[in-house]
């Protein structure tokens, strides 16, 4: 078994897709597998951007990175071989009813792929303080090896059962140092760390109520996947600004848990708008909420940049 598929004959097999060893240089056959790079400090994989995973302006969406990013991630903890039978957790975090939790993430994206696009991604781990894990990735296009996005991300440990913030146990401490890479994806001085300011309803321009989880938003630890609010948070952006703009950097700052049973409210406010003849670039902040109690759930910064406009050329 290899990064959860089957090997039989030296080949590969995913349901009814059979990759032959001879053919693992084929973007299209390793899309369904990760590798271990630079020793095993770094994980790569490659995916094709699905039909489904594009937007009105056929191009790949914050949703659809977040989520590779997560699937990336997932995979790299299966094939280090530290895989528990929890959701991301390793065989240590298993046995004690630990889980991770992101608290912050950051994404640049500097262009959105296409549908048919082949992407590869690299993801690795740091320790973040005494009591957290960094994990980072890169997203590259296939063919050329542009880098096209950067994220970084902030994690900490949770009970499972308790719910409540943990300090890392030194066996897990162990599983994971052998994987420690001390490279950042983003530069200090270009990652997002300033305090995201709070909106309340004086300060909001704009607020969309009556947000309501489905029971499909809810992911393994039995909490709301955090790529889902996303698109809440969107919600309450002007429709021309997710019509007319990209949204080229997001910072997401996680204040508690979601459940199904849970009503929210997002809330979201301009901060900046600088135009001139070149480029217009809009910021906003963002909160999404519960909606009974007020309490936060969510705190958001996003940039914009306008799309480029294709003009058709004269006949």
């Amino acid at each position: 078994m290899i990064n959860g598929r089957k090997l039989l004959n030296g080949a590969y097999i995913d349901h009814d897709i059979v990759i032959q060893q001879d053919r693992l240089d084929d973007p299209l056959q390793t899309c369904l597998l990760g590798k271990f790079v630079e020793g095993k400090h770094v994980y790569r994989q490659t995916f094709i951007i699905r039909s489904y995973e594009i937007g009105p302006d056929k191009t790949a969406t914050m949703e659809t990175w977040m989520n590779l990013l997560q699937e990336t991630a997932l995979n790299h903890v299966t094939s280090s071989g530290l895989a528990g039978n929890g959701f991301g957790a390793t065989r240590e975090m298993s046995l004690r009813k630990l889980m991770w939790v992101v608290t912050r993430i950051h994404i640049q994206v500097e262009r959105y792929s296409c549908w048919g696009d082949i992407v590869e991604i690299d993801t690795w781990v740091d320790a973040a303080g005494k009591n957290g894990m960094r994990r980072d990735w890169i997203i590259r296009d296939y063919y050329t090896k542009e880098i096209i996005t950067k994220a970084t991300s902030t994690w900490v440990i949770m009970n499972r059962e308790t719910r409540k913030l943990c300090k890392i146990p030194p066996q897990v401490r162990q599983e994971v140092l052998p994987f420690y890479s001390t490279r950042l994806a983003i530069a200090k001085e270009d990652n997002d760390v300033e305090k995201i300011d709070k909106l309340t309803d004086d300060t909001a321009e704009r607020i969309r109520s009556g947000l309501a989880p489905r029971w499909n938003d809810m992911d393994a630890n039995q909490h709301v996947n955090n790529v889902k609010y996303i698109g809440w948070i969107l919600e309450s952006v002007p429709i021309l600004v997710l019509q007319d703009y990209n949204l080229t950097s997001m910072t997401l700052e996680y204040r508690r848990e979601c459940r199904q049973s849970n009503l929210l409210e997002s809330l979201t406010n301009s901060t900046t708008a600088t135009k001139n003849k070149l480029k217009a670039e809009l910021e906003y902040t963002h909160l999404l909420r519960m909606q009974a109690d007020k309490a936060e759930i969510v705190l958001a910064r996003s940039e914009w940049k306008p799309k480029q406009i294709k003009h058709k050329s004269s006949s």
